[in-house]
Protein backbone atom coordinates (compact mmCIF):
# COMPACT_ATOMS: atom_id res chain seq x y z
CA UNK A 1 0.00 0.00 0.00
CA UNK A 2 1.35 3.57 -0.66
CA UNK A 3 1.34 6.26 1.64
CA UNK A 4 -1.87 7.90 -0.19
CA UNK A 5 -3.98 4.38 1.04
CA UNK A 6 -2.78 5.20 4.61
CA UNK A 7 -3.42 8.58 4.66
CA UNK A 8 -6.82 7.75 3.63
CA UNK A 9 -6.64 4.96 6.18
CA UNK A 10 -6.16 7.82 8.81
CA UNK A 11 -9.48 10.23 7.52
CA UNK A 12 -11.51 7.09 7.96
CA UNK A 13 -10.76 6.29 11.38
CA UNK A 14 -11.12 10.52 11.64
CA UNK A 15 -14.49 10.07 10.48
CA UNK A 16 -15.78 7.16 12.29
CA UNK A 17 -14.68 8.89 15.40
CA UNK A 18 -16.37 11.79 14.80
CA UNK A 19 -19.66 9.88 14.23
CA UNK A 20 -19.10 8.12 17.62
CA UNK A 21 -18.26 10.94 19.64
CA UNK A 22 -21.39 12.57 18.26
CA UNK A 23 -23.18 9.33 19.61
CA UNK A 24 -22.17 9.26 22.68
CA UNK A 25 -22.46 13.41 23.11
CA UNK A 26 -25.34 14.07 21.78
CA UNK A 27 -26.93 17.76 21.84
CA UNK A 28 -29.53 16.39 24.05
CA UNK A 29 -29.31 14.40 27.10
CA UNK A 30 -30.36 11.29 26.48
CA UNK A 31 -32.65 9.44 29.23
CA UNK A 32 -30.87 7.01 31.50
CA UNK A 33 -31.10 3.69 30.75
CA UNK A 34 -32.61 0.69 33.50
CA UNK A 35 -32.17 -2.30 31.64
CA UNK A 36 -28.60 -3.60 32.46
CA UNK A 37 -28.79 -5.77 29.14
CA UNK A 38 -29.67 -2.80 26.49
CA UNK A 39 -27.02 -0.74 28.60
CA UNK A 40 -24.07 -3.85 28.41
CA UNK A 41 -25.42 -3.95 24.38
CA UNK A 42 -24.46 -0.21 24.01
CA UNK A 43 -21.46 -0.09 25.96
CA UNK A 44 -20.29 -3.05 23.07
CA UNK A 45 -20.98 -1.93 20.25
CA UNK A 46 -19.44 1.02 21.14
CA UNK A 47 -16.11 -0.86 22.44
CA UNK A 48 -16.40 -3.36 18.87
CA UNK A 49 -16.31 0.12 17.16
CA UNK A 50 -13.47 1.68 19.06
CA UNK A 51 -11.70 -1.47 18.64
CA UNK A 52 -11.63 -0.94 14.96
CA UNK A 53 -10.38 2.74 14.74
CA UNK A 54 -7.88 1.93 16.84
CA UNK A 55 -6.68 -0.85 14.49
CA UNK A 56 -6.65 1.75 11.58
CA UNK A 57 -4.90 4.11 13.47
CA UNK A 58 -2.35 1.93 14.62
CA UNK A 59 -2.00 0.37 10.90
CA UNK A 60 -1.29 3.77 9.53
CA UNK A 61 0.68 4.76 12.47
CA UNK A 62 3.18 2.15 11.63
CA UNK A 63 3.76 2.81 8.05
CA UNK A 64 2.89 6.51 7.58
CA UNK A 65 6.20 8.17 7.22
CA UNK A 66 5.54 12.25 7.76
CA UNK A 67 6.93 12.88 11.52
CA UNK A 68 4.15 15.23 11.96
CA UNK A 69 1.31 13.15 10.99
CA UNK A 70 2.64 10.30 13.04
CA UNK A 71 2.83 12.48 15.84
CA UNK A 72 -0.80 13.85 15.41
CA UNK A 73 -2.13 10.45 14.77
CA UNK A 74 -0.45 9.04 17.68
CA UNK A 75 -1.88 11.40 20.06
CA UNK A 76 -5.48 10.19 18.75
CA UNK A 77 -4.17 7.01 18.80
CA UNK A 78 -3.66 6.94 22.99
CA UNK A 79 -6.61 8.66 23.31
CA UNK A 80 -8.33 5.75 22.01
CA UNK A 81 -7.04 3.19 24.06
CA UNK A 82 -7.89 5.39 26.76
CA UNK A 83 -11.03 5.25 25.78
CA UNK A 84 -11.65 1.49 25.21
CA UNK A 85 -9.64 1.04 28.59
CA UNK A 86 -12.62 3.03 29.79
CA UNK A 87 -15.39 1.12 28.13
CA UNK A 88 -13.64 -2.19 29.02
CA UNK A 89 -13.97 -1.41 32.90
CA UNK A 90 -17.54 -0.30 32.55
CA UNK A 91 -18.77 -3.58 30.98
CA UNK A 92 -16.92 -5.21 33.60
CA UNK A 93 -18.55 -3.45 36.03
CA UNK A 94 -22.25 -4.21 34.46
CA UNK A 95 -21.64 -7.61 33.56
CA UNK A 96 -19.75 -8.26 36.51
CA UNK A 97 -17.52 -10.55 34.44
CA UNK A 98 -14.00 -10.01 32.76
CA UNK A 99 -15.58 -12.32 29.95
CA UNK A 100 -18.22 -11.16 27.18
CA UNK A 101 -20.30 -12.54 24.78
CA UNK A 102 -20.67 -10.10 21.86
CA UNK A 103 -21.37 -12.48 18.74
CA UNK A 104 -24.66 -10.49 18.30
CA UNK A 105 -22.52 -7.02 17.89
CA UNK A 106 -20.27 -8.81 15.85
CA UNK A 107 -23.09 -10.37 13.28
CA UNK A 108 -24.72 -6.54 12.57
CA UNK A 109 -21.78 -5.06 12.03
CA UNK A 110 -20.45 -7.52 9.76
CA UNK A 111 -17.53 -8.54 11.39
CA UNK A 112 -15.81 -12.16 12.83
CA UNK A 113 -14.25 -12.82 15.95
CA UNK A 114 -10.39 -12.11 14.83
CA UNK A 115 -11.23 -8.50 14.50
CA UNK A 116 -11.78 -8.59 17.99
CA UNK A 117 -7.47 -8.92 18.64
CA UNK A 118 -6.05 -6.44 20.25
CA UNK A 119 -3.03 -6.13 18.37
CA UNK A 120 -0.11 -4.41 20.15
CA UNK A 121 1.47 -1.14 19.15
CA UNK A 122 4.84 -1.65 17.90
CA UNK A 123 6.08 1.40 19.21
CA UNK A 124 5.91 0.38 22.71
CA UNK A 125 8.56 -2.18 21.59
CA UNK A 126 10.80 0.18 18.81
CA UNK A 127 10.16 3.78 19.97
CA UNK A 128 9.95 2.93 24.12
CA UNK A 129 12.99 1.09 23.91
CA UNK A 130 15.36 4.35 24.55
CA UNK A 131 13.34 5.25 27.43
CA UNK A 132 13.42 1.61 28.91
CA UNK A 133 17.52 1.67 28.67
CA UNK A 134 17.63 5.00 29.98
CA UNK A 135 15.43 3.79 33.38
CA UNK A 136 17.78 0.83 33.42
CA UNK A 137 20.90 2.56 33.16
CA UNK A 138 19.05 4.80 36.45
CA UNK A 139 18.57 1.89 38.59
CA UNK A 140 21.56 0.71 38.02
CA UNK A 141 23.24 3.91 39.16
CA UNK A 142 20.60 4.25 41.97
CA UNK A 143 21.83 0.73 43.29
CA UNK A 144 25.50 1.35 42.98
CA UNK A 145 25.05 4.50 45.15
CA UNK A 146 23.63 2.92 47.61
CA UNK A 147 25.82 1.92 50.75
CA UNK A 148 26.57 -1.55 51.04
CA UNK A 149 25.15 -2.82 54.46
CA UNK A 150 27.74 -4.75 56.73
CA UNK A 151 27.57 -8.29 57.14
CA UNK A 152 26.57 -9.20 60.69
CA UNK A 153 29.67 -10.77 62.64
CA UNK A 154 29.70 -14.43 63.51
CA UNK A 155 29.95 -14.89 67.16
CA UNK A 156 32.29 -17.60 68.13
CA UNK A 157 30.90 -19.62 70.79
CA UNK A 158 33.55 -21.07 73.59
CA UNK A 159 34.12 -24.36 74.25
CA UNK A 160 36.21 -27.03 76.40
CA UNK A 161 38.51 -29.38 75.08
CA UNK A 162 36.50 -32.32 75.40
CA UNK A 163 33.73 -31.06 72.94
CA UNK A 164 36.24 -29.70 70.55
CA UNK A 165 37.38 -33.57 70.34
CA UNK A 166 34.27 -34.88 70.23
CA UNK A 167 33.46 -32.46 66.92
CA UNK A 168 36.70 -33.89 64.94
CA UNK A 169 36.31 -37.36 65.46
CA UNK A 170 32.76 -37.39 64.59
CA UNK A 171 33.74 -35.36 61.27
CA UNK A 172 36.68 -38.06 60.60
CA UNK A 173 34.33 -40.97 61.18
CA UNK A 174 32.21 -39.45 58.55
CA UNK A 175 34.82 -38.92 55.66
CA UNK A 176 36.28 -42.66 56.76
CA UNK A 177 32.47 -43.81 56.15
CA UNK A 178 32.02 -42.03 52.73
CA UNK A 179 35.48 -43.27 51.35
CA UNK A 180 34.68 -46.22 52.13
CA UNK A 181 31.30 -45.88 50.45
CA UNK A 182 33.04 -44.49 47.58
CA UNK A 183 35.66 -47.81 47.30
CA UNK A 184 33.16 -50.34 47.44
CA UNK A 185 31.05 -48.21 44.75
CA UNK A 186 33.97 -48.30 42.55
CA UNK A 187 34.49 -52.45 43.43
CA UNK A 188 31.18 -53.29 42.39
CA UNK A 189 31.50 -51.23 38.70
CA UNK A 190 34.37 -53.53 38.36
CA UNK A 191 33.16 -56.79 38.75
CA UNK A 192 29.70 -56.21 36.92
CA UNK A 193 32.48 -54.57 33.76
CA UNK A 194 34.18 -58.00 33.72
CA UNK A 195 30.89 -59.73 33.22
CA UNK A 196 29.98 -57.68 30.80
CA UNK A 197 33.06 -58.18 28.65
CA UNK A 198 32.45 -62.10 28.24
CA UNK A 199 28.40 -62.20 27.55
CA UNK A 200 28.43 -64.90 25.62
CA UNK A 201 26.53 -66.69 23.10
CA UNK A 202 23.12 -65.42 25.37
CA UNK A 203 24.33 -62.43 26.05
CA UNK A 204 24.93 -61.30 21.78
CA UNK A 205 21.53 -62.71 21.29
CA UNK A 206 19.33 -60.56 23.91
CA UNK A 207 21.86 -57.56 23.04
CA UNK A 208 20.56 -57.78 19.49
CA UNK A 209 16.45 -58.81 20.06
CA UNK A 210 16.85 -55.44 22.49
CA UNK A 211 18.46 -53.11 19.27
CA UNK A 212 15.89 -54.66 16.84
CA UNK A 213 12.80 -53.61 19.34
CA UNK A 214 13.86 -50.15 19.81
CA UNK A 215 14.69 -50.16 16.18
CA UNK A 216 11.40 -51.46 15.26
CA UNK A 217 9.14 -49.07 16.97
CA UNK A 218 11.19 -46.09 16.21
CA UNK A 219 10.31 -46.82 12.88
CA UNK A 220 6.70 -47.87 12.93
CA UNK A 221 6.02 -44.40 15.10
CA UNK A 222 7.59 -42.50 12.16
CA UNK A 223 5.28 -44.85 10.10
CA UNK A 224 1.96 -43.67 11.97
CA UNK A 225 3.06 -40.36 12.16
CA UNK A 226 3.22 -40.01 8.49
CA UNK A 227 0.17 -42.08 8.13
CA UNK A 228 -1.56 -39.02 10.32
CA UNK A 229 -0.22 -36.29 8.72
CA UNK A 230 -1.34 -37.59 5.30
CA UNK A 231 -4.84 -38.22 6.59
CA UNK A 232 -5.06 -34.95 8.47
CA UNK A 233 -4.05 -33.18 4.87
CA UNK A 234 -6.41 -35.66 3.03
CA UNK A 235 -9.26 -34.52 5.22
CA UNK A 236 -8.65 -30.67 4.99
CA UNK A 237 -7.82 -30.23 8.58
CA UNK A 238 -3.89 -29.42 8.18
CA UNK A 239 -1.71 -27.55 5.61
CA UNK A 240 0.28 -29.22 3.20
CA UNK A 241 4.20 -28.42 3.80
CA UNK A 242 4.21 -27.00 0.43
CA UNK A 243 1.90 -24.26 0.73
CA UNK A 244 3.55 -23.59 4.54
CA UNK A 245 6.41 -22.07 3.01
CA UNK A 246 6.27 -17.94 2.76
CA UNK A 247 5.16 -16.92 -0.58
CA UNK A 248 6.43 -14.12 -2.39
CA UNK A 249 4.11 -11.51 -1.35
CA UNK A 250 4.73 -12.01 1.98
CA UNK A 251 8.42 -11.43 1.58
CA UNK A 252 7.33 -8.21 -0.26
CA UNK A 253 5.17 -7.40 2.27
CA UNK A 254 7.93 -7.92 5.63
CA UNK A 255 10.86 -6.01 3.14
CA UNK A 256 7.94 -3.48 2.25
CA UNK A 257 7.56 -2.75 6.15
CA UNK A 258 11.23 -3.06 7.09
CA UNK A 259 12.11 -0.10 4.47
CA UNK A 260 9.34 1.91 6.10
CA UNK A 261 10.81 1.29 9.40
CA UNK A 262 14.36 2.43 8.36
CA UNK A 263 12.48 5.82 6.47
CA UNK A 264 10.57 6.50 9.33
CA UNK A 265 14.27 6.44 11.64
CA UNK A 266 15.47 8.89 8.97
CA UNK A 267 12.75 11.29 8.74
CA UNK A 268 12.26 11.30 12.48
CA UNK A 269 16.02 12.28 13.04
CA UNK A 270 15.56 14.68 10.33
CA UNK A 271 12.88 16.26 11.90
CA UNK A 272 14.79 16.70 15.07
CA UNK A 273 17.47 18.34 13.45
CA UNK A 274 15.32 20.38 11.65
CA UNK A 275 13.88 22.00 15.03
CA UNK A 276 16.84 22.65 16.77
CA UNK A 277 18.27 23.83 13.35
CA UNK A 278 15.05 26.00 12.90
CA UNK A 279 14.64 27.18 16.94
CA UNK A 280 18.63 28.74 16.39
CA UNK A 281 18.25 30.28 13.17
CA UNK A 282 14.93 32.24 14.77
CA UNK A 283 16.73 32.85 18.38
CA UNK A 284 19.50 34.58 16.47
CA UNK A 285 17.75 36.42 13.53
CA UNK A 286 14.59 37.30 15.20
CA UNK A 287 14.42 37.27 18.48
CA UNK A 288 15.90 40.53 19.20
CA UNK A 289 12.72 41.86 17.16
CA UNK A 290 10.55 39.75 19.25
CA UNK A 291 11.64 40.45 22.40
CA UNK A 292 11.39 44.03 21.78
CA UNK A 293 7.80 43.68 19.95
CA UNK A 294 6.75 42.03 22.95
CA UNK A 295 7.92 44.94 25.68
CA UNK A 296 6.39 47.22 23.23
CA UNK A 297 3.22 45.48 23.50
CA UNK A 298 3.58 45.10 27.64
CA UNK A 299 4.14 48.99 27.99
CA UNK A 300 1.02 49.91 25.42
CA UNK A 301 -1.00 47.67 27.64
CA UNK A 302 -0.03 49.30 30.45
CA UNK A 303 -0.72 52.68 28.99
CA UNK A 304 -4.31 51.28 27.61
CA UNK A 305 -5.07 50.27 31.53
CA UNK A 306 -3.96 53.64 33.00
CA UNK A 307 -6.05 55.52 30.10
CA UNK A 308 -9.36 53.14 30.84
CA UNK A 309 -9.20 53.01 34.66
CA UNK A 310 -6.74 56.26 35.48
CA UNK A 311 -4.24 54.09 37.12
CA UNK A 312 -1.59 51.82 36.24
CA UNK A 313 -2.60 48.04 37.02
CA UNK A 314 -0.29 45.50 38.84
CA UNK A 315 1.68 43.35 36.72
CA UNK A 316 0.15 39.59 36.67
CA UNK A 317 1.99 37.20 39.27
CA UNK A 318 3.50 33.70 37.72
CA UNK A 319 0.69 31.73 39.27
CA UNK A 320 -1.92 33.51 36.64
CA UNK A 321 0.41 33.24 33.98
CA UNK A 322 2.46 36.35 34.23
CA UNK A 323 2.95 38.33 30.46
CA UNK A 324 0.81 35.59 28.84
CA UNK A 325 -2.51 37.24 29.97
CA UNK A 326 -1.50 40.33 28.56
CA UNK A 327 -0.94 38.89 25.25
CA UNK A 328 -4.55 37.28 25.44
CA UNK A 329 -7.02 39.13 23.01
CA UNK A 330 -9.00 40.14 25.79
CA UNK A 331 -9.56 44.24 26.58
CA UNK A 332 -7.33 45.99 29.63
CA UNK A 333 -10.42 46.61 31.33
CA UNK A 334 -11.32 42.69 31.42
CA UNK A 335 -8.15 41.39 32.44
CA UNK A 336 -8.16 44.31 35.39
CA UNK A 337 -11.33 42.46 36.29
CA UNK A 338 -10.34 39.25 36.26
CA UNK A 339 -7.11 40.43 38.30
CA UNK A 340 -8.96 41.83 41.04
CA UNK A 341 -11.99 39.44 41.15
CA UNK A 342 -9.01 37.01 41.85
CA UNK A 343 -7.52 39.04 44.34
CA UNK A 344 -10.90 39.45 46.00
CA UNK A 345 -11.50 36.18 46.18
CA UNK A 346 -7.96 35.07 48.07
CA UNK A 347 -9.07 37.48 50.60
CA UNK A 348 -12.65 36.32 51.52
CA UNK A 349 -11.04 32.63 51.62
CA UNK A 350 -8.54 33.83 54.21
CA UNK A 351 -8.79 32.87 57.76
CA UNK A 352 -11.31 35.35 60.17
CA UNK A 353 -9.49 34.72 63.35
CA UNK A 354 -7.72 37.97 63.20
CA UNK A 355 -11.24 39.49 62.57
CA UNK A 356 -12.86 38.33 65.52
CA UNK A 357 -10.48 39.16 67.55
CA UNK A 358 -10.45 42.69 66.35
CA UNK A 359 -14.61 42.31 67.26
CA UNK A 360 -13.55 41.71 70.60
CA UNK A 361 -10.96 43.69 71.34
CA UNK A 362 -13.46 46.50 69.92
CA UNK A 363 -16.01 45.32 72.61
CA UNK A 364 -13.78 45.42 75.57
CA UNK A 365 -13.08 48.88 74.42
CA UNK A 366 -16.32 49.74 74.34
CA UNK A 367 -17.06 48.38 77.56
CA UNK A 368 -14.30 50.56 79.21
CA UNK A 369 -16.01 53.53 77.66
CA UNK A 370 -19.48 53.12 79.43
CA UNK A 371 -17.98 52.34 82.63
CA UNK A 372 -15.33 55.26 82.70
CA UNK A 373 -19.05 57.43 81.79
CA UNK A 374 -20.81 55.70 84.38
CA UNK A 375 -17.84 56.82 87.01
CA UNK A 376 -17.67 60.16 85.86
CA UNK A 377 -21.69 60.56 86.15
CA UNK A 378 -21.27 59.23 89.75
Amino acid sequence: MSQRSYNQLWADAQLELSRLLAEELPAEAPRPQRDRVVFFQRLALFYVRYLQIFRQLNKAYNQVVHPQKRRAIRSVLEAVMGRLLELKNEMVEKEFSEYHYMDDVLHDLKLTPVNLEIPIPRYFITELRKDVQERKTMITNILKTVEVTESPQVSVKDMSQEEAVTIIQVAERARQKRLRAKLNEERRNMSRKNRISDPGAVGTELAAVCIQKVWRGYIQRKRTKMAREEEMIFLGMAMDPKYQLPCRAETTAQSSEASTQTVQEEHEDDYQKSVVAITNQLRDVEGHDMSNTMKDQIRQWFIECRDSTGVFPDYPDAEDGGSALIFAEKHPQQLIEEIAAKEEEESNNKPKGKEEKGKKNKGKEKEKGKDEEVRVNI
